[in-house]
């Protein structure tokens, strides 16, 4: 499902995966990394990380651990979300206001069901791109929600003048090549303003006219940033990612008390928005 024609903006949303979004140009530019991303041997997380923006979740965040309790397996890289087709999916257009609704139903890993309302809006006038979910719980246990939005972005885009600015750095800007070697991860807590959203920019990008990437995300259910790299080859890539939790295992977290559940019936928002300028 192409979206197009929005200050030079073209996005398709991936009606095969959770309506993320694959493909992503600005002015003609391919943003996306497509294949230059790592494989961890699971289909749908590849298919999906080539992509400008997929979920994780809503029941698991990162990387596989073991289910708990009295279930036996593990939960799945990255959650249940990714690969499941979303369904009823209505697209509205008024003044400069393009809406697109559709909503993914997930079986969770460790039994249960959530439901999550996507709502995709793009400004004709300023292309900004917000996305607003809603988590629910449709089944009959109560579960901890886990969400993590990863925004990948080609690294080969990037030049000595690329850096990341933003409240949630230390100093307040980084370098795109954090850390050390071929690949570095660091989460911390989002820094946000007075509105309870954490803003983030990505810039100067020469490869798209010096335009910058500038995210924001809701710091009340999104209170963590984790960053991510990876240049190992055949992967160069950059990752943005809001996240719910911060980068610590399922029991650890537990221990902290901060899987907080949601009940049957119960419901949880997210959002975030991002544009090109």
């Amino acid at each position: 499902m192409v979206v197009d024609n929005y200050q030079g903006l073209v996005f398709e949303l991936d009606k095969g995966s959770a309506l993320d979004i694959g493909s992503l140009k600005v002015d003609g530019v391919e943003i996306a990394p497509g294949k230059a991303v790592p494989d961890d041997g699971d289909p749908r997380i590849l298919h999906a990380v080539g992509g400008f923006l997929f979920t994780c979740g809503p029941d698991h965040i990162r990387h596989p651990e073991p289910l708990g309790g009295t279930s036996v397996g593990k939960y799945p890289l990255h959650g249940s979300m990714a690969g499941t087709k979303p369904a009823d999916i209505v697209e509205r257009s008024s003044g400069d206001l393009l809406e697109i609704q559709a909503r993914v139903t997930v079986p969770l890993a460790q039994g249960g069901q959530a439901d999550v309302s996507r709502t995709w809006e793009v400004d004709r006038s300023t292309g900004e791109v917000t996305l607003r979910d809603q988590v629910k719980n449709t089944g009959s246990t109560a579960f901890p929600p886990m969400l993590m939005y990863h925004m990948n972005i080609g690294a080969h885009l990037f030049d000595g003048n690329t850096g990341l600015d933003g409240r949630s750095f230390e100093g307040g800007r980084i370098g795109w090549i954090f850390g050390e070697g071929d690949g570095h991860v660091f989460c911390v807590p989002a820094a946000s303003d007075e509105d309870d959203r954490a803003r983030i920019k990505l810039g100067p990008i020469r490869a798209v006219g010096g335009k910058s990437l500038h995210v924001w995300f809701s710091t009340a259910t999104l209170p963590h940033l984790q960053m991510w790299r990876n240049q190992a080859a055949p992967a160069h890539v950059l990752g943005i990612e809001p996240v719910s939790h911060p980068w610590k295992g399922r029991d650890e977290l537990q221990s902290l008390g901060l899987m907080d559940m949601l009940q049957p019936g119960e419901t949880r928002d997210y959002a975030l928005g991002f544009a090109f300028r």
